[in-house]
């Protein structure tokens, strides 16, 4: 059901080895390229075209009315509404206090460098809607771009057939529950391209965010510099740093659920403990066998992209996983919460028995938009500096200036750029 990658001993990068999924973003993005032109030159007519081409649905017009969200919320069922709302309670409490504050550096006398953060003024935010439903997707996206400010939010969300031609009515209550008015019945690489070019009602946005398949991603790299991008999102991925204390169960559980997201998963257990390894395995048959999605778990399970990898001791351990830089990395290990302080490479880090990545997804107060195929060692997930641009405000009075030109001016004529030592001297005299 699931590879095993034997490193004990090995003194090669890791990374040569480890389990991925394949995903050709480049080929996608030529692929999306004329899909993306149409939209941008036809708008909503070619919006309309596509969504029926690639979801079925024959539309008359890409909003969703307010009477679609006032009834999707008003029939939600009340545990799935308190969910949500305990979900976006507890991630408003962490994301508020990413907030940052101006700051004022008094350089020299009469010069100041002021940082300012300010928000981006729009940003479209995707719902994916494939074999799953994301309303939680909803609050990750929504709640930090509510906290930093940014002043005009619109949701895309693929619309649905069996729901007439909407986006699923647990993804439409919870937009408004989070107060989100403006929802697209728009999916794909064609949401993104509505977002970067505007299309009928929905105004050009400055930022797209939010998960989607290799065909959003393939869209958020071809429109990148027409409209900024959190991240190019691929598969969902897992890894588990495990020693011979961890519960096999739990692992086989927290591998099995990152599985039941899609056949291109990614499921990676890490061990030093050969007995740890084959109880997940046996585990792993019979939760693949009892639980819903078990095709598309065993399927997972069997790519390319998952395996249990061996390693000779921990240290090798977070070797391993630091160079994998797992979207999602639980630590179950003795003395987790140490082994996870020396983690530098993951989107988020859960640490021991209780803290599975399910909790993250929902209910723990993160955010789990995360960086995926490896893109953690460079790049963080989505929170309330995504939406944020730093911006320098310098203010210098005369005397400040003329105490620093002759600095400038060397540096100008050290670069073959008299011109600009020479706006200076204009306003100081300096030669």
């Amino acid at each position: 059901m699931i590879s095993r990658i034997d490193l004990r001993g090995s003194q090669s990068d890791p990374r040569d080895a480890l389990p991925r999924a394949a995903m050709d973003v480049a080929d996608a993005a030529e692929r999306v390229r004329p899909i993306c032109e149409d939209v941008r030159h036809r708008g909503v007519e070619a919006l309309i075209e596509y969504t029926e081409r690639f979801d079925g649905v024959t539309l008359t017009g890409i909003r969703v009315p307010q009477e679609a969200l006032d009834t999707a919320l008003a029939e939600l069922d009340p545990a799935v509404r308190a969910a949500l709302e305990e979900s976006a309670r507890r991630a408003r409490k962490v994301h508020s206090a990413q907030r940052r504050a101006d700051h004022t550096t008094q350089v020299v006398p009469g010069g100041t460098v002021t940082e300012r953060w300010i928000p981006v003024d729009r940003v479209g935010l995707y719902v994916p809607g494939g074999r799953a439903v994301y309303p939680s997707s909803v609050v990750m996206n929504v709640v930090p771009a509510q906290e930093a400010g940014v002043g005009s939010l619109a949701v895309a969300s693929p619309p649905q057939k069996e729901f007439g031609g909407l986006p699923h009515p647990t993804v439409l209550a919870a937009c408004a529950l989070l107060g989100v008015d403006e929802v697209y019945a728009v999916g794909g690489a064609q949401a993104v391209a509505m977002f970067a070019y505007g299309a009928g009602e929905c105004a050009r946005a400055d930022m797209v965010t939010g998960p989607g398949n290799i065909w959003v991603a393939a869209a958020k790299r071809l429109l990148k510099g027409v409209i900024g991008i959190d991240a190019e999102a691929g598969p969902t991925e897992i890894a588990v740093l495990a020693d011979s204390g961890a519960d096999p169960d739990h692992v086989a559980a927290d591998l099995v659920s990152q599985a039941e997201h899609d056949v291109v998963a990614a499921s990676v257990l890490v061990t030093p403990d050969e007995a740890l390894a084959d109880a997940v395995v046996e585990r792993l048959r019979e939760r693949a066998a009892a639980t819903k999605h078990g095709d598309r778990v065993r399927e997972a399970l069997s790519g390319p992209q998952s395996g249990i990898v061996l390693v000779d001791d921990l240290e090798h351990g977070l070797a391993v996983v630091n160079a994998y830089a797992a979207e999602h990395l639980e630590i179950m290990t003795a003395d987790a919460a140490a082994v996870a302080a020396r983690v530098r490479n993951a989107g988020a880090i859960f640490v021991g028995a209780y803290s599975p990545v399910s909790l993250g997804d929902y209910a723990a107060g993160s955010n789990h938009v995360l960086p995926t195929g490896g893109c953690a060692c460079h790049s963080g997930g989505l929170s309330v500096q995504t939406f944020l641009r730093g911006v320098h405000v310098v203010e210098y009075d005369r005397d400040a200036l003329a105490d620093v030109a002759h600095h400038v001016i060397a540096l100008a004529n050290a670069e073959d750029l008299p011109a600009h030592g020479e706006a200076v001297a204009a306003r100081t005299g300096r030669a």
